[in-house]
């Protein structure tokens, strides 16, 4: 798919609409009758998802193969759940970097009054999550002037994720890094209104909120599989 062509895929109402009365009508009966209607939504959604895979191996390499691939299925995992319908009310994917060197992962999710695009490092290992706080501890500067840019202010506002409430073991509540060693979790977070995710121009507005995440994920992988003298493995 040409560049040219990327820009004419979009996200019809339809496929919000459906989600919709799925979530009216969250059973396996309504959703049997109506399989036909969730496989041709379900196929607007991937030809988005193919459109943005595209965007991103532009300046990228991506390691999830296709759209199709990059998709959630829409069945819930109720075996630990209180809640027991069966599906999900929304649309969503994530996209894979390619080899250990390309850290983090881009994340779309498409919901009625609460769509968005994200990435970042969800649950990072307790051996990462060791190497990012004594990077931070040693200098926070390189970090604090990503996530304090023009474009990363614009594109996310702040940096997300859970927090401990108090210093992680090993480093002192003083710190003057503090806030920055106490996140679990480092998340980039940028919603959209309706009415943005199904103009025309959304499939374009994603492609550039993940490029806007790549110096901090630049970042983070230089920490992750550098060794002490800035070489990666």
């Amino acid at each position: 798919m040409s560049k040219n062509n990327l820009a004419t895929v979009a996200i019809p109402a339809s496929s919000i609409e459906f989600l919709n009365q799925l979530k009216a009508n969250n059973t396996r009966d309504w959703f049997n009758a109506h399989k036909d209607e969730f496989v041709a939504e379900q196929t607007h959604i991937e030809e988005f998802a193919s459109a943005l895979l595209g965007i991103l191996n532009l300046t990228d390499v991506i390691e999830t193969p296709s759209g199709k691939k990059s998709l959630y299925r829409i069945y819930r995992d109720t075996r630990f759940s209180k809640d027991k319908t069966p599906y999900k009310s929304h649309w969503s994917g994530s996209f894979k970097r390619a080899t250990k060197q390309r850290r983090g992962g881009y994340y779309f999710h498409i919901e009625k009054g609460n769509s968005f695009v994200a990435g970042g490092f969800w649950a990072p290992s307790p051996a990462d999550m060791k190497l990012i706080r004594e990077d931070i501890a040693f200098d926070g500067t390189p970090l604090r002037k990503i996530i304090g840019s023009k474009e990363f202010v614009a594109n996310f506002g702040t940096l997300k994720g859970e927090q401990l409430a108090t210093a992680p073991k090993g480093f002192a509540k003083d710190d003057p890094e503090i806030d920055l060693l106490r996140y679990k979790q480092f998340l980039l977070v940028r919603k959209f209104e309706d009415k943005e995710v199904l103009d025309p121009g959304f499939l374009q507005q994603a492609g550039e909120t993940f490029a806007a995440m790549r110096p901090f994920f630049d970042y983070m992988s230089a920490v992750l599989t550098g060794d002490a003298n800035g070489e990666t493995d």
